[in-house]
């Protein structure tokens, strides 16, 4: 299922043709799902410019479908319009293609032979590779910080150089390149419309986990990635306030209190970051939101449910949360952060989390 939005398709859409041209998994059983999230008011639909380019390869692309949107549903709606269409047409897994990447020819295959031999498993992400570097890694599994940052594991680190098992379980998926079984959206839901972008994926993850799945990464399946770094610290706001989200979603009001020492110093530390950034502005939007009764209602009650089908303890949980926060970016790093900040955050989650959380 491959989302698209405004003015993609133009840069991206015909590296996508070429990878899904290029899959060795059977084209009769697969769908070409295009969902085109509309596009800004300033701009014209390139939906025109996706049917053209899509009947360029009929004969190579078996079947396709192009479901044209009226508005922006963000991330996680305009996948979950993928999705509902891939339940309603009887498929047994969706692949969520990231609109600036391609596939590699082994990328389905290999998920759906790591879905198929281990019913415990939840949701495969692929080995998500940078573009035009096509040899140093984007993420080969996403981790998750004990106080609700996420970030890639072995970010730009060389293939050529890491010894990578061919399955390892880690935190949570990347949804720029995960497979998903459609019998499991059935049973727990498509994904959260309200986060509408950023931390949809973690949320995913993390209610297949409180259901006891495995969230795994698979090396040989390869997606290439042309990330720009800049993209996402431009949307601050929805990163800040659905890391609040999955917080008060998925740990227990114990955990949350032994947490928030240190969430409380990390909030001076981040407005420090802020007004130095120039994003002052926009974390006063986060708390403006949190500020709202209605909101904490909202999230309150997504809580309540998640907390009903607990399989897994907090403890086991955090035991596969990261200590420190590692930025990706150089221009991002900081020197009291990586001197100061981690070290003291490493110290507090052996010490206070590792030691003291045990429900």
């Amino acid at each position: 299922m491959y989302l698209l939005w405004d003015q993609e398709p133009y840069d991206y859409l015909s590296d996508a043709i070429e990878g899904v041209k290029n899959q060795t998994y059977d084209k009769d059983s697969t769908e070409f799902l295009l969902v085109y999230n509309s596009h800004k008011p300033e701009n014209k639909s390139a939906c025109p410019y996706i049917r053209e380019e899509v009947e360029k390869h009929k004969s190579e692309l078996s079947h396709v479908t192009i479901l044209e949107q009226t508005e922006n549903l963000g991330f996680s709606g305009g996948n979950n319009c993928g999705m509902q269409w891939a339940l309603d047409n009887g498929f047994d897994y969706v692949f969520l293609h990231n609109g600036d990447g391609y596939m590699g020819a082994d990328c389905l295959v290999k998920t759906v032979e790591a879905l198929d031999k281990d019913k415990t498993i939840g949701a495969v992400q692929s080995l998500v590779m940078l573009h035009p570097e096509t040899n140093l890694i984007n993420s080969s599994g996403n981790a998750y910080q004990f106080l609700g940052f996420g970030y890639s594991n072995d970010y730009r680190k060389d293939i050529n150089n890491l010894n990578l098992p061919e399955i390892k379980e880690i935190a949570y998926a990347s949804g720029a390149a995960i497979t998903m079984r459609t019998s499991l959206l059935k049973e727990f839901g498509l994904w959260d419309h309200d986060f509408f972008m950023y931390h949809e994926d973690t949320e995913y993850s993390f209610r297949l986990r409180m259901a006891g799945y495995k969230i795994v990464a698979v090396k040989d399946s390869v997606f290439y990635h042309k990330y720009q770094f800049s993209k996402s610290i431009s949307k601050f706001f929805w990163m800040e306030r659905n890391r609040y989200a999955v917080m008060l979603m998925f740990m227990r009001l114990p955990t949350l209190l032994l947490l928030m020492p240190m969430e409380i110093i990390l909030e001076f530390g981040l407005w420090i970051f802020a007004f130095k950034g120039g994003w002052a502005g926009e974390r006063w939007k986060v708390y403006k939101y949190w500020l709202k009764t209605e909101n904490w209602k909202l999230w309150w009650g997504k809580r309540k449910k998640i907390q009903k089908m607990r399989k897994i303890t907090d403890r086991k949980m955090l035991k596969s949360f990261a200590a420190g926060i590692y930025f990706q970016e150089k221009t991002m790093q900081n020197p009291i952060l990586k001197y100061i900040g981690n070290p003291i955050l490493t110290l507090y989650y052996w010490v206070v989390v590792r030691l003291l959380i045990w429900w």
